[in-house]
């Protein structure tokens, strides 16, 4: 099977007055390998079901390869849609052995032939000896490979993954990861993932749709995502700043760092927030730049957080640098923040819905 061009046109979902999605817009590539990412309740499963044929829009279409499988003039049933779904729990037939779980999609096939290829992408997941045994005789990383064979067995044009990692340990999460994403190239299967973790997406996905609230608030590669934030709250997810308020003035904002321009739409006397990153903000020695004092210093690991009292900022800055700096709790500093690497966002940019 092909990859297929998985696109959402206008999708929404509502259980009652209560909208789920609103007006969802996604177009994605053949092959290509999206993450949905967003806070819990913010409808990012509800699109992965819609996708799948477990649930249908409220309004809106669905179409795989240009063709309607969801809308208001088709719905194709989830079997024919040529469609792979994992679960967060995995899902597995606790009846079945290994081999018959993985098997499961292939009952159109002969016995044979169905058995063959499950141990087939058994063998590929590194589990073709446990095939004959049962899904609790496995730790959680053995049951996440067998439902990804599962998954990726019938050969899916469009993979699903609703959260496929977040019952394992850190150190099992990032192995799996990467097995996970060499074996969706491997197959070039057009994937969707979600996930609520920003590292986790900027490390799997070609590219990210952010949702909020049921709606979509940005869609691009990371490092868009990253230097060009659509708003406050996006900035958050992919980034540790520190957020200083100012109130505008003349069109523009003085801080201690250089005269800024408002962001659009902050009228005279209103509010703005200037985010400056953790790592965007460079240590020296006492004398250049900005001065300041280090009042805290936290290790942790490669780098140290440092609390640094800066001449014109109300609160201290957090900064992370490098734990071989060596700076001491105490230290007479200055600081130099690039102004083109600061951003501006509208004061009610982290409370809106």
């Amino acid at each position: 099977m092909f990859a297929a061009r998985l696109t959402f046109e206008g999708v929404e979902r509502r259980y009652g007055d209560i909208y789920a999605l609103h007006h969802v817009d996604l177009d994605i590539a053949p092959g290509e390998v999206v993450c949905l990412l967003g806070p819990s309740g913010c409808g990012k499963t509800t699109l992965l079901r819609i996708a799948s044929g477990i649930e249908k829009p409220s309004a809106g279409r669905v179409l795989i390869n240009d063709r309607e499988v969801a809308g208001p003039n088709a719905f194709v049933p989830p079997e024919q849609r040529s469609v792979g779904l994992m679960f967060q729990d995995f899902a597995l037939f606790p009846h079945l052995s290994i081999l018959e779980n993985v098997a499961f999609g292939l009952r159109k096939l002969p016995r044979e032939e169905a058995r063959r290829a499950a141990l087939a992408v058994l063998a590929r997941v590194g589990l073709q000896k446990f095939a004959d045994g049962y899904p609790h005789t496995l730790s959680g990383g053995q049951q996440q490979r067998v439902a990804l064979a599962r998954a990726i067995v019938p050969r899916p044009s469009v993979m699903l993954m609703d959260e496929p990692f977040s019952g394992l340990d850190v150190q099992l999460r990032d192995e799996m990861q990467e097995e996970t994403l060499a074996l969706l190239r491997e197959t070039r299967a057009t994937s969707l993932i979600v996930t609520h973790h920003p590292e986790e997406a900027m490390r799997l996905g070609d590219r990210i749709a952010v949702l909020r609230a049921g709606r979509l608030v940005q869609f691009d590669k990371a490092e868009k995502l990253y230097d060009h934030p659509a708003d406050l709250l996006v900035a958050r997810m992919f980034s540790e700043i520190n957020e200083v308020a100012y109130v505008v003035s003349g069109g523009g904002i003085d801080t201690p760092l250089g005269r800024l321009e408002a962001p659009p739409g902050v009228k005279q006397g209103e509010s703005a927030v200037v985010c400056i990153r953790e790592r965007g903000v460079e240590v020296k020695s006492s004398g250049q730049g900005l001065p300041g004092r280090v009042l805290h210093v936290r290790f942790l690991g490669d780098i140290d957080l440092l609390e640094i009292g800066v001449q014109g900022f109300e609160a201290p800055l957090r900064v992370r640098t490098p734990h071989y700096a060596h700076w001491a709790k105490g230290a007479e500093v200055g600081i130099e923040v690039d102004p083109a690497r600061l951003l501006v966002f509208p004061a009610n940019g982290g409370n809106s819905a």
